[in-house]
């Protein structure tokens, strides 16, 4: 199933930037180098292999400016590509094109980049029931377009925010006194049907939790044989979830406990943006014409 992406966050995203860049001043060295109307095709391209996400900005960006330029997209949201494809070519105003580069870069690279990293958690899991999940370990301000690009990369989106889902956290325990009594103090407020998670440290907290009849517990830096044994213990009576020191050189092994899920604060807060680039295809012919025209002593048409 495609996903729908999140235009409207995009286009607040976009404008964000392209305002953060331009400033008062606009693009001071384009628009001192490039002539008002001059036409060129140029390609984005990956400088390595990756998923995409966030295509949409790039057209999104072109949209802003004055001076037309258009947008033929390669490869689509949840498309793979190898190292040196492309992503999209691009025809149009060199002054709009080279003014959008670097916030089209700075987005469509960070969207892709957790798409990719995330893409990588879900092939290393393959095989084993568990969906990997993302956290609210987000950027600022891009909650939304960050869930999506883990999305497009196969996982799954936790909850987006403290209001539409309950998680029992060491502190939120911490202060009420106990597990029992945090679970209680939810139900007392929200009502007895309300789905509750906590996040458990060690087997004798999950007793606890399961005494509560919670719907799902966080398993929280816990190694391999003690996963194994709460799963053991939950035995199916809630969703079981593995979070705290998974990378992806042990994420399989962590997988193959037997839980029903993996969260990856990292997905969103420190996944690497995929490499990409601009690539000038070829100016257009008149200007490449009024070149070798100076070169030549004869004066442009």
């Amino acid at each position: 199933m495609k996903l729908a992406p999140p235009l409207a966050e995009l286009a607040r995203i976009v404008d964000l930037a392209l305002a953060e860049d331009l400033g008062a001043g606009g693009d001071i060295t384009t628009d001192s180098v490039i002539p008002a109307g001059m036409p060129i095709e140029a390609e984005i391209r990956s400088r390595e292999a990756g998923r995409i996400a966030g295509i949409d900005c790039i057209a999104i960006a072109f949209s802003r400016f004055v001076e037309p330029a258009s947008v033929a997209v390669v490869a689509a949201d949840g498309c793979d590509v190898a190292a040196g494809g492309t992503v999209a070519r691009i025809a149009g105003s060199a002054r709009t094109v080279l003014t959008a580069e670097r916030t089209v870069l700075n987005i469509l690279g960070r969207l892709c980049g957790i798409a990719t990293a995330t893409a990588a958690a879900v092939r290393l899991t393959a095989g084993h029931r568990v969906a990997i999940k993302d956290t609210r370990k987000t950027t600022p301000g891009l909650r939304s377009l960050e869930k999506y690009a883990v999305a497009v990369g196969g996982g799954v989106n936790h909850r987006f925010g403290l209001y539409d889902a309950v998680l029992i956290k060491d502190n939120h325990i911490g202060i009420a006194g106990s597990i029992t009594a945090a679970v209680r103090g939810i139900r007392a407020r929200l009502g007895p049907t309300t789905l509750v998670q906590v996040e458990v440290e060690s087997i004798a907290e999950l007793e606890e939790a399961m005494r509560c009849n919670v719907s799902a517990v966080l398993l929280d830096n816990m190694s391999p044989d003690m996963l194994r044994r709460a799963v053991r213990l939950v035995n199916g009576r809630c969703h079981t979830e593995a979070s705290g020191g998974i990378t992806l050189a042990n994420v399989r092994e962590i997988a193959a406990t037997g839980v029903d899920a993996i969260s990856l604060g990292w997905l969103t807060h420190s996944a690497e943006a995929l490499d990409l680039g601009l690539d000038i295809a070829r100016k257009a012919a008149h200007a490449e014409a009024s070149t070798k025209s100076r070169a030549s002593g004869s004066p442009p048409d």
